[in-house]
């Protein structure tokens, strides 16, 4: 019997709280709310490691970042130690063809049989960037070409709508704001077009004269919301192709992004929740459950021990992964209730999340001018707006204290330093840690939206 064949929707920059399924105010995933209602939807899955190459990197392989040694988006070298393999690779061995689409270059990528590219970044003559439009030119008749082979396919998506720039176009642009985007009496994009390390990025694409931030912030639901009717085509060809029944489809995120919150704006950097919490909706008829809601906490390097479970592979685990199969199933398993998390985006952090605490601790002054350390009560302040760290030593010291050991025990387990001790040259600049946020501040530059391509453009 043919093995089922698995598409994988990895969607950059989705903020789990802005889609409808998930209970946002407004009707941004209409379709994908109608896909979760015919399978599994995960409430509280968590990216602990972004930005996005150590984000795919633990999906792809099943690690966390210690398996796979990647904490940095201009990550060097493998992914993982000697022996690790991809998911891609597991499936190209097991007869599988794969292709991935929009993702060329990266190495928590690599493995794939195809690689396809389409424009995610450069707006059209309207000004606009109609990226999931030019995915699905991409991945469509790829997709009508794998189901008409005899093998099972792999088929990665890596849609870029929620990432900045935020571009959708007309009339997604206005579905969600009525207003005067120019009024102005109107100051709060102020702070954003003052921030030198990324306002001539936002300048780029952010029409003239913009000085609403909830104009720019409509954008992003807009991003989503365009997205979501372009993902209803490829439902609607998997459909159409016959291979509904056969095919396991997954939609998740890298990580979420900031919009106006934290002064880290319209990006996605910092370790708050709006960054670190991602969707995970499963569907796979005859599988999995229908409408089945799951409020337990999951990690990314979860999805591929689930991938090979649902699908009967047998491999040796390489990675804390865990399948979520029992989970689903509601037997007895070992909750996640802790976790450690990273991010070497423009800033190097780490910390320790717990059900009721955030700790947030810079490994070097960041370019925001913010304080080393910070801590944040999940449970009185959901928002992590009220930094608790000089009121609350006692929980720091204890929070600190649980993270240096787990920091410790995987180090043991890996054999190999935290990587977030060795990526000092995160940005690509050299010349080691930044010393000052001053110093931070003055060098770290995001340029235009020709240069931000270049960061994740494919290798030459």
């Amino acid at each position: 019997m043919k093995r089922a064949n698995v598409i994988v929707f990895g969607i950059d920059s989705l903020r789990r709280d802005y889609m409808s399924s998930y209970g946002y105010h407004h009707l941004t995933t209409p379709h994908i709310d109608k896909f979760a209602e015919e399978g599994v939807l995960f409430e509280q899955h968590f990216s602990p490691s972004i930005p996005t190459t150590p984000a795919y990197a633990a999906m792809l392989t099943g690690g966390d970042c210690f398996d796979t040694n990647v904490v940095g988006l201009r990550h060097k070298g493998p992914v993982g130690g000697e022996g690790v393999q991809t998911l891609a690779e597991i499936l190209g061995e097991e007869g599988y063809n794969t292709t991935c689409v929009g993702f060329t270059g990266n190495p928590s990528a690599k493995g794939f049989q195809n690689y396809l590219d389409y424009e995610a970044w450069l707006p059209d003559e309207t000004g606009r960037c109609p990226k999931a439009e030019n995915l699905n030119n991409a991945a469509i008749p790829e997709l009508k070409r794998l189901s008409s082979e005899n093998q099972p396919f792999f088929l990665f998506l890596r849609h870029m709508d929620p990432h900045s720039p935020y571009l959708p176009p007309r009339p997604f642009e206005r579905m969600f704001y009525d207003r005067n985007e120019k009024d102005p009496a109107n100051r709060s994009m102020e702070p954003v077009y003052n921030f030198k390390p990324h306002a001539d990025f936002m300048k780029s694409w952010i029409p003239d004269g913009v000085t609403d931030q909830a104009y720019v912030s409509a954008q992003y639901e807009g991003a989503v919301a365009y997205m979501d009717a372009c993902i209803q085509n490829i439902f609607q060809t998997v459909e159409d192709l016959g291979i509904e029944e056969e095919t396991l489809i997954i939609v998740t995120s890298d990580h979420g992004e900031t919009l106006y919150e934290h002064e880290c704006y319209f990006d996605h950097h910092g370790m708050y929740d709006n960054c670190l919490i991602v969707p995970l909706i499963l569907k796979y008829p005859g599988r999995l459950p229908e409408g089945k809601r799951i409020s337990d906490v999951t990690v990314i390097e979860d999805i591929m021990p689930t991938i090979l479970d649902l699908l009967d592979i047998q491999k040796d685990q390489q990675g804390t992964g865990k399948s979520l199969l029992p989970l689903i199933r509601e037997e007895v398993t070992e909750k996640v209730s802790e976790f450690y998390i990273t991010e070497c985006t423009w800033m190097r952090k780490h910390g320790w999340r717990t059900p009721e605490w955030k700790l947030i601790q810079a490994l070097e002054p960041d370019f925001h001018f913010k304080p080393m350390t910070e801590l944040y009560n999940l449970i009185k302040d959901p928002q992590e707006n009220h930094n608790l760290a000089e009121e609350e030593p006692e929980v720091v010291t204890f929070l600190q204290e649980r993270m240096e050991s787990h920091i410790q025990k995987r180090e043991r387990e890996t054999g190999r330093v935290n990587p977030m001790y060795t990526n000092t040259d995160y940005h690509g600049l050299g010349g080691g840690p930044f010393k000052t946020s001053q110093e931070a501040y003055d060098r770290l530059y995001l340029g235009s939206i020709t240069r931000a391509r270049t960061l994740q453009a494919k290798e030459k």
